[in-house]
């Protein structure tokens, strides 16, 4: 033996010795309802694991299957003892994770054995934490995990990777990954709202629903405003809040996509970021006491496989329209583009660039038309404040997205 298999017999044993002392610790190896065994007994097993992994590689299998055999069966017996009081098997799955944790470490794999171990250990020790938050879970919550799980590991193996068509434009595979990609941006934010809850103020509501989209935001905060008693300042500040959210949402979405394209952003959007983030400070420093209960009505799970596929399609001919324009006019084409686009959809736009631009030459024009998109989405949203806000709502929001537009429009000017 080396010390290389006997350092995988020192890890295998540790690693039973971590979970064992959960164990104990927990009060789960003791009193009337004690379960399979504590740490000695996990210690031992892991033991047993390492040696049985070792003796794996020794050419002497048939004894390390006799081993795990024997331990393992052992486990079985003292669950089927235990669960005449208490079906709960948590221990001996645990047993036997260590069982195979320590074959592994054995038989060498000493990284993947700690990380078998330590993980274990977490899921044991966040008990509480774990079952406390799946009480809060719902229908809703489950079923649109369930789509975006079926649409990630159904769907997209399916689909052929291309390219097909005119500019060789469709890519099935990779646009439905991409699709996947900003859905999943908008159920983090969805899940966020849903852990917050409606009660927790109209502002914390409206800087998780630009995660979303901004545009709904606007146009939903704006229809409360006119309601008698509303929280007006509160909704004009979430809206302002929503539409920052949007600039860091499109930022991080080119990141991914396209760096280079990332890079180009913040020297337009800055400005307009650092506006927007001053503005929602002062309104969260003098919010009154009503615009903490105000509730917000609740939005739909962004992962409806009829959204899926209707945003899709829209990104599919938003990328054709614009490597189109790419191919046959001219920049200032792109731009006029861009501008329409943005007032749509923000994402398709800046997948479409982020694609397009392939090389360094190309991430300047990309960046700017992004940017335009921005804006025309900008004062899209100053224009549904306008005219369908009231009161203050109407003051605020205005007042900051018209000023944000301003800094992304002087920006521009000056590059």
């Amino acid at each position: 033996m080396d010390m290389t298999m006997a350092a995988g017999l020192v890890v295998a044993t540790l690693g039973g010795a971590a979970v064992g002392v959960e164990r104990e610790w927990s009060g789960h190896a003791s009193g009337p309802q004690a379960r399979f065994g504590g740490i000695r007994t996990f210690t031992l097993l892991g033991g047993l694991g390492g040696l049985a992994g070792w003796l794996s590689v020794s050419a002497l299998m048939p004894l390390a299957v006799v081993l795990l055999g024997a331990s393992a069966a052992l486990v079985v017996v003292g669950y089927a003892a235990a669960s005449r009081v208490d079906i709960d098997g948590t221990t001996e799955v645990s047993a036997i994770v260590v069982l195979a944790a320590g074959t592994l470490s054995g038989s060498g794999q000493m990284a993947l054995a700690s990380a078998v171990v330590a993980v274990t250990a977490l899921l044991l020790l966040e008990k509480t934490r774990l079952h406390a938050f799946v009480a809060r879970l719902d229908d809703a919550a489950l079923r649109a995990s369930a789509r975006f799980a079926a649409m990630a590991c159904v769907i997209l193996p399916l689909l052929p990777s291309g390219p097909y068509g005119p500019l060789d434009a469709f890519r099935p595979r990779e646009l439905w990954a991409l699709v996947l990609f900003f859905s999943g941006l908008s159920y983090l934010g969805w899940i966020a709202r849903r852990i917050v809850g409606a009660h927790q103020g109209v502002m914390v509501s409206g800087l998780l629903g630009g995660i979303i989209s901004s545009t709904s935001v606007t146009l939903t905060f704006a229809r409360a405003s006119r309601e008698e008693g509303a929280p007006r300042l509160a909704l004009g500040a979430g809206v302002v809040a929503a539409c920052t959210v949007m600039l860091v949402r499109v930022t991080l979405a080119s990141a991914v996509l396209n760096p280079s394209l990332a890079l180009e952003l913040p020297r337009y959007v800055g400005l307009a970021f650092l506006i927007g983030s001053a503005i929602v400070l002062v309104a969260w420093r003098s919010r009154t006491s009503s615009s903490g209960s105000e509730k917000v009505a609740a939005t739909d799970s962004p992962l409806q496989l009829r959204a899926a596929l209707q945003m899709t399609a829209l990104f599919q001919v938003v990328l054709f329209v614009i490597l189109a324009v790419q191919a046959r006019w001219s920049s200032q084409a792109l731009v006029a583009t861009s501008a329409f686009v943005g007032l749509t959809d923000l994402d398709a736009l800046t997948l479409s660039l982020a694609r397009t631009a392939a090389s360094p030459a190309d991430i300047p024009l990309a960046g700017v038309a992004l940017v335009v998109g921005i804006l025309s989405n900008t004062l899209l949203k100053l224009g549904v404040a306008v005219v369908v806000g009231r009161g203050t709502f109407r003051t605020v929001s205005a007042g900051a997205l018209g000023a944000m537009a301003v800094a992304m429009a002087a920006m521009l000017m000056l590059r």
